[in-house]
């Protein structure tokens, strides 16, 4: 189980210790109004068994964001493959707890998660998509240095599609750099 760090954030591969804090994300309107709405603590565990189920296929998956200092979770993070097939490119996503909005979390936990895939996971590409009206995602990848490349349908929505190419990030960050910079 690979568990990756940043300067505020320990990334634990999300199992069923992680279900009370990923459920008070998933129950909360306003963390959800872009990722289809709320849902039920039993849809939050079978979130987590295709999580487990998707990091034995692959490695890799979707982490509990946990403060490194305090423990406690603060947001959910992952590389998975468009579409769930790994046919596709890796694609990164996040959310935050509420309470955790405002402090550039998603940035760091968005960087972190880059040089994971691009340089654990040999990804030549990442890709992230987002709510057409998710304007907060859309900075983050802003800052991530990804490059809009329009709109496709994905998960049965279309969706802007956000893309960031192996070189572009060298050029950027240069291997071995900070996750975070």
């Amino acid at each position: 189980m690979t568990i990756l760090t940043s300067a505020r954030l320990r990334f634990e591969p999300l199992d069923d210790i992680h279900a009370d804090g990923l459920h008070a994300m998933n129950s909360d309107p306003d963390v959800m109004r872009w990722l289809h709405g709320t849902v039920s603590m039993e849809e939050t565990r079978a979130m987590i068994v295709r999580v487990r189920a998707r990091r034995a296929a692959w490695g890799y998956s979707w982490w509990a964001l946990l403060d490194a200092a305090s423990g406690e979770m603060v947001g959910a993070g992952g590389i998975q493959h468009l579409g769930f097939d790994p046919a596709n490119p890796h694609e990164l996503g996040w959310r935050l707890r509420r309470a955790s909005w405002g402090r550039g979390l998603a940035t760091e936990a968005a960087f972190t998660l880059a040089r994971h895939g691009f340089d654990a996971l040999g990804a030549p590409r990442l890709c992230a998509i987002r709510h057409p009206g998710n304007e907060a995602s859309r900075r983050v990848m802003d800052k991530l240095g990804m490059r809009y490349t329009g709109m496709q349908v994905w998960n049965g929505e279309e969706v802007p599609v956000h893309v960031l190419e192996r070189r572009d990030w060298d050029a950027a960050h240069g291997a071995g750099a900070p996750a975070h910079s």
